[in-house]
């Protein structure tokens, strides 16, 4: 598992491999379990991802004055 920064859609495909692998169910207990930490480590950094994504996207909308209910 490296350290570097990875991109959301890195971080998804890198996931997606991890759930096949966990759902093959061959691997060593251990093996298992590290795959598993790696997957939840994952899936904490996309929620974050998202969620930085959703904050620029509503000040975009706000600077731009599109939040207003006109629509």
């Amino acid at each position: 598992m490296a350290k570097t920064k990875m991109t959301f859609e890195e971080s998804m495909s890198r996931l997606e491999e991890i759930v096949a692998e966990l759902e093959k169910n061959e691997k060593p207990l251990d093996e298992t379990i590290t795959l598993f930490e790696e997957g939840l480590a994952l899936v904490k950094s996309c929620d974050e991802k998202l969620k930085s994504y959703e904050n620029q996207i509503d000040e975009l909308m706000k600077k731009s004055g599109s939040d207003s209910d006109e629509n």
